[in-house]
């Protein structure tokens, strides 16, 4: 099997199945982002898209309809094994085959997080039924550890809208209304998702630095966003000429080309509340707590001079000392006198 690196981004050229098996170990991705084949006759979508197909790239491998049921037990299977603990998937999936991913689901031991719907703004035209305008995505954890969610990545809690609303809140909900690309006189594949629905995926579920797994690149969309936010990526594409001329495009893209156009959320006191715990914040933690202890601070003092000086809110702070057993919890002695 061909392979890639750039910049430390290692892509690989064939089946996702026997390559994951291969070259990526047990628990090593932080988070996993793919859209699967249809298996619906993918490769001839065009007869129903009203667009020009000058610029679509030839070579997408559809996987046979018969077969759809055991192709997503045994990759997802695979997703599993090399999902960390703690770690998400989300699957882009129409409702034809839906049903055969959500089986092959309830096969893992992965565990459902949401059942998001993605409204986009123009479907596949029909004449006899209602116009399909949605794709379902799916999200679910591997328990064993704490799942990254970045609650503040793109807007803070207390942040109001123009109707005084909460734009995280809207944000956070299941449906998402973000619009297809459109790419006039630009190379495509066949279906790509827009950066967009990539970028909020990949802010909200991983933090920069960590590994964002694609079992199935196509346009490699996913990849170009995750490096575009300093995460590394890797992936699989089967057709040889969608990897080599995707390939070639992701090498012109510098790492993080994305950070400079988010937009900062507005968050006001704990600057780093929702964010994941790093190993040396938690010895951070650890050690300044027990100085101002020893010094004669009382532990609810304490607790209070580490949310400023953490930027995190006072129950984060108390149930990780309890998590490393510094502090009982409630009820078992376990007062901040």
């Amino acid at each position: 099997m061909r392979s890639e690196e750039i910049n430390g981004n290692i892509f690989y050229n064939g089946d996702c199945i026997r390559g994951a098996r291969k070259y990526i170990p047990d628990d090593s991705v932080d988070l996993i982002v793919t859209d699967p084949p249809y298996g619906i006759n993918g490769d001839r979508l065009h007869q129903h898209y009203n667009r020009d197909e000058t610029f679509v790239v030839e070579g997408y491998v559809e996987v046979p309809a018969a077969g759809y049921g055991e192709f997503s037990r045994r990759w997802i299977r695979e997703a599993e094994r090399i999902l960390r603990p703690g770690g998400s998937i989300y699957i882009v999936s129409g409702y034809t085959n839906l049903y055969h991913i959500l089986h092959a689901l309830r096969q893992t031991g992965l565990r459902e997080v949401n059942h998001i719907i993605w409204k986009y703004n123009f479907g596949v035209y029909t004449s006899r039924k209602y116009v399909s305008s949605h794709y379902h995505i799916l999200f679910y954890e591997k328990p064993g550890d704490r799942r990254t969610f970045n609650l503040e990545s793109r807007y803070g809690i207390g942040e109001k809208g123009p109707d005084n609303g909460s734009p995280n809140y809207r944000d956070r909900e299941d449906v998402w209304n973000i619009n297809r690309e459109y790419k006039p006189g630009k190379t495509k594949n066949k279906n790509e998702l827009p950066t967009d629905l990539l970028v909020k995926m990949i802010q909200y579920s991983s933090n920069e630095g960590d590994l964002v797994c694609d079992m199935f690149l196509g346009g490699f969309s996913t990849a170009r966003v995750a490096v575009g936010l300093d995460r590394r990526a890797t992936g699989f594409e089967v057709s040889d000429r969608v990897f080599d001329l995707k390939v070639a495009e992701l090498r012109g893209l510098g790492q993080g080309w994305l950070l400079p156009s988010l937009r900062a959320p507005q968050i006001a006191g704990h600057k780093n509340r929702g964010r994941t715990w790093t190993g040396d914040e938690v010895e951070a933690l650890v050690s300044r707590f027990a100085l101002l202890t020893a010094s004669g601070t009382t532990k609810k003092r304490a607790i209070e001079v580490l949310e400023s000086e953490l930027g995190r809110g006072r129950w984060s702070i108390r149930k990780m000392l309890v998590k490393q057993g510094i502090i009982a919890r409630r009820g078992k002695g376990g007062g901040d006198s």
